[in-house]
């Protein structure tokens, strides 16, 4: 039976964001199942206000607020006004952060509706906000969201996440063991080229994702100069999104141990499409994911692992658990999660057996193949949404 969807998502989307490819698959693999979808998203400068996107009619959310905890407020009103004017437009009202899901959840008991809720938990702002806004830490601000997020999980009818250490965590907040799914992300393993390695010299150590602090690039930048006593040829490229602060931070790390901007190049994001060739010029992919909560209790499924294991290029990755869901040993490289000297280590190793990086890259690309790819997470979804 087709359903008509309202996927509520406090994201820009599309963007280089790993958030944004998720949601983009999510929204196609509905669509394409005959799902009437429309995607309620924020509005960003230089984009329509509504359109066609990935099968789905898009309404861009304009927020006028630059202060962060405002700006998610608003969204949540803007999600319970489009309901509210929208009496028995939808059956399933599918949302990703918790201000749209109390919206959801709090407009179906207010005005009788009908609809069944998914909440799609990737990652929670009682345990993310402090990486972004650390004052936040010592305010009573995550006490507050935590009991926003144990009621939310309680309430709705379906819960997705991406990972079973998420799973885990979401449990303890009380979410019911028989409403959460476990659907990790996927890849398009067709959009990336596995031949090729190891590109010609110099030897290039690619990083893509954010600059936020759970991501470790502190790691990184301090085993850069016992990668350099190796191979002094060596250069860092870090690929993606960050605050300007929070990137000087890391280039003053950087100037602090003697690297120059060409050792280190902080190269900003690149649209989607260009993340192929990105990775494919790697002679070494990391993930470097620091040791926290976020990263050890919430969990996480770092899209960036299955796009460097679809490309089949080398993985030296921090040794945690959200990690080994995806690969296992003979797959990457593991490291113990903030150490440097490990870091340089594997990397080092990694150019110097070309054949055992090669024949370890190959493995890891046969794993995502198998496993973890857009389709085969879109199908699950489907799975879900017919047992609403």
């Amino acid at each position: 039976m087709a359903l008509k969807v309202l996927y509520a998502a406090f994201d820009v989307v599309p963007s280089p964001k790993g958030a944004s490819r998720h949601i983009t698959h999510f929204v196609q693999s509905l669509a394409s199942a005959g799902h009437e979808v429309t995607l309620f998203t924020v509005w960003q400068a230089g984009m329509a206000e509504e359109e066609s996107y990935a099968g789905a009619r898009v309404i861009r959310c304009r927020i006028e607020e630059g202060n962060f905890l405002r700006r998610a407020l608003l969204f949540g009103d803007a999600v319970w006004e489009h309901l509210r004017a929208r009496e028995g437009a939808y059956d399933v009202v599918h949302f990703r952060d918790i201000w749209s899901g109390t919206a959801a959840v709090e407009a179906r008991r207010h005005f009788g509706y009908r609809y069944r809720t998914v909440f799609e938990a990737n990652g929670l702002p009682s345990v993310e906000l402090k990486y972004h806004y650390p004052a936040v830490a010592e305010t009573s601000l995550p006490n507050r969201l935590r009991a926003q997020e144990r009621e939310l999980l309680r309430r709705v009818d379906a819960v997705i996440c991406v990972s079973r250490i998420t799973e885990i965590f979401l449990r303890s907040l009380g979410a019911p063991v028989e409403r959460i799914a476990v659907i990790p992300n996927g890849v398009d393993v067709e959009s990336f080229r596995p031949g090729g390695w190891p590109p010609p010299s110099p030897p290039r150590l690619v990083y893509i994702g954010t600059l936020a602090s759970w991501q470790g690039l502190e790691t990184v930048i301090e085993a850069m100069p016992l990668i350099l006593a190796a191979f002094p040829d060596a250069c860092l490229r870090i690929i993606g999104p960050g605050k300007s602060k929070r990137r000087k931070m890391l280039e003053k790390l950087a100037s602090k141990l003697g690297l120059d901007e060409e050792t280190v190049r902080f190269e900003g994001s690149v649209p989607p499409g260009q993340v192929p060739a990105c990775i494919e010029m790697a002679s070494v992919c990391l993930i470097p994911l620091a040791y926290n909560d976020r990263n050890v209790v919430q969990g996480c499924c770092p899209v960036k692992v299955l796009e460097y294991a679809a490309a089949a290029r080398p993985i030296v990755a921090a040794d945690l658990p959200v990690v080994r869901e995806l690969l296992g040993e003979g797959e990457a490289f593991f490291f113990p999660p903030g150490d440097a000297s490990a870091l340089a280590e594997r990397v080092v190793y990694v150019l110097s057996h070309p054949e055992k990086a090669r024949a370890t890259a190959e493995r890891a690309r046969r794993r995502v193949e198998e496993g973890f790819t857009w389709e085969r997470a879109g199908q699950r979804l489907l799975e879900i949404y017919s047992s609403l």
